[in-house]
């Protein structure tokens, strides 16, 4: 199979999709791997590495134009997709229920969308999702004490306090991946956190985990807005693979909240999970509104870009070797675990959680199709 991976273009995304290990990888298996020319730059790895592993390094549209498949971190913007081609396999984050646009960009040119967000394994992990959701929560504290700065219209509060000062106090709506690895470098950093989730067991996993450190409590709406009226910073970290996230921070939250109060959502690919989320930059990551300033970057992981093409990378590539190996029809019969990861498929789109989040899109099970 022909593979390519070209390099991101959303703002200030540095991430790349084939690291020149990978590339080895496909060129060992048989596989020709076409890279775009200075792609891993802003992950550290050089054009001659990727030469050395036997990649063919080219330009960004002969690698569209050879591509069966297409290997990518952030989703194709507006000025890929001409580029499609009936019968592409494009693998990467797609994140389709926050986008209409792209989601008929891929039905109308036939593409067949296998989305890292959705693909679920036999333990009802999300083995591609993981390495991001645990740097983006991780990251999520750390840019959530930035921006309580003063400078940055923060309240000007340090997390941990020192002695004789108030910790602040931080609320995280949401206890999956993305919850439980801001609530460890929050607890780390010495601020009072409060985690929310509606599932029980994994509130009772993180309270036996860090015990007096947190309080946690059931999701529902009065225990959210009781909780983020005394928050200095609070992560919306809510997921539902594939489908647009519930909008659990309402507007009404912010004239209640301290102002200079810090909300970070996550949850920003899939639509965010508040009320006032409009998805933000690294050239411009936050906003005010109400007093309390919000954070809202898409692609929060691209500021780490080394650690995050390493992390995702050594998960995407087990799939994507056994996608080239047989196509992409054969390798889901032989790996069933794949049909959850396509999103769109000649023109059906084949996701049932995206098909939901639209009023006018028909669901097609994927199995009916080959």
């Amino acid at each position: 199979m022909r593979i390519s991976c070209v390099k991101e273009i959303k703002n200030n995304e540095f991430r790349v999709g084939i690291t020149p290990d990978n590339a080895k990888e496909y060129v060992r298996a048989g596989h020709e791997v076409y890279i775009e020319a200075g792609a891993g730059e802003g992950s550290g790895f050089t054009d001659e590495e990727y030469k050395e592993a036997g990649a063919i390094l080219t330009d960004a549209k002969t690698c569209w134009d050879k591509a069966e498949m297409m290997v990518k971190v952030k989703e194709p913007l507006p000025s890929e997709y001409p580029l499609f081609h009936d019968g592409l396999i494009l693998y990467t984050y797609l994140h389709l229920a926050a986008n209409r646009q792209q989601t008929d960009a891929l039905l109308n040119g036939k593409v067949k969308g296998v989305a890292y967000e959705t693909l679920l394994e036999t333990n009802n992990s999300l083995p591609l999702l993981i390495p991001m959701s645990q740097i983006a929560g991780r990251l999520s504290i750390q840019e959530g004490a930035k921006y309580l700065e003063k400078r940055f219209g923060g309240e000007g509060v340090l997390l941990a306090g020192v002695p004789g000062t108030p910790k602040a106090n931080v609320v995280i709506i949401g206890a999956g991946t993305v919850g439980a690895n801001a609530c460890k470098i929050a607890v780390g950093m010495g601020a009072n956190v409060t985690v929310i989730d509606i599932n029980l067991r994994r509130l009772e996993q993180l309270d036996d985990q860090y015990g007096s450190s947190i309080q946690t409590l059931v999701s529902t709406d009065t225990n959210i807005e009781r909780a983020v009226k005394t928050a200095d910073l609070v992560i919306g970290s809510v997921l539902i693979p594939g489908k647009a996230a519930p909008k659990l921070f309402k507007k009404k939250y912010l004239k209640e909240m301290k102002p200079g109060a810090v909300f970070v959502d996550v949850a920003v690919d899939q639509g965010g999970c508040g009320e006032t989320t409009k998805e933000t930059t690294h050239d411009d990551p936050i906003f005010v509104e109400d007093g309390v300033v919000h954070y809202c970057v898409g692609n929060m992981p691209g500021a780490v870009p080394r650690t995050s093409t390493i992390a995702l990378t050594n998960a995407t590539v087990k799939y994507g070797l056994q996608i080239a190996a047989s196509g992409l029809e054969e390798a889901c019969k032989k790996n069933p675990v794949i049909y959850s990861a396509i999103n769109t498929y000649d023109g059906k789109l084949t996701c049932k959680n995206v098909a939901d989040s639209f009023e006018d899109c028909e669901y097609t099970d994927i199995k009916s199709l080959f």
